[in-house]
């Protein structure tokens, strides 16, 4: 555990009450929506450079990078969700995650900033039937006008056609 996660695993152990009132989420840009994650599950940001590809890997696995000597697979967060052609621009950006101990990145259209929601702020994703997969929505969350769309990274990298995360069985 970083040092970090000990500050804010001990913080929030002196006081349960201020964690579950508010999160800290990276918001990122996907074509015109905004999404968000938590923070803690962020290692770092890198500028969207040459990708190995893989062969025979799903459309939405760009391929692979060498991170300090860590092989990282890069997913196209545009590709994953139907969102069209991704452009690759100067905003373009991989967002490298920790989750449950695996390294991989996301490649997103661009970062915005790190927002924390309140209970009050977040919502439960709509139920949308089965019209709609939206087992990996924690919810939506509001920031003035903008409405973020929250992911929960973990559950969309384990999932059974990303295969990234091994699944745990309880």
């Amino acid at each position: 555990m970083s040092q970090q996660q000990t500050a804010i695993a001990t913080s929030n152990s002196i006081n349960p009450q201020t964690s579950q009132m508010a999160n800290e989420f990276l918001t990122f840009r996907l074509g015109s929506e905004e999404y968000g994650i938590e923070i803690l599950k962020v290692q770092e940001i890198r500028g969207y450079d040459a990708i190995t590809q893989i062969a025979n890997a799903p459309e939405f696995i760009k391929g692979v990078v060498n991170l300090r000597g860590i092989i990282v697979p890069i997913i196209d967060m545009r590709i994953k969700f139907r969102l069209g052609n991704a452009t690759y621009d100067q905003f373009t950006v991989v967002i490298i995650l920790n989750v449950a101990g695996r390294v991989m990145g996301i490649v997103v259209d661009g970062v915005s900033d790190v927002i924390t929601l309140g209970t009050e702020q977040m919502r439960p994703a709509p139920g949308l039937g089965s019209v709609i997969d939206t087992e990996y929505i924690m919810g939506l969350g509001t920031v003035d006008e903008r409405m973020l769309i929250l992911i929960d990274i973990e559950k969309l990298m384990s999932s059974s056609d990303m295969g990234l995360i091994e699944q745990t069985i309880n």
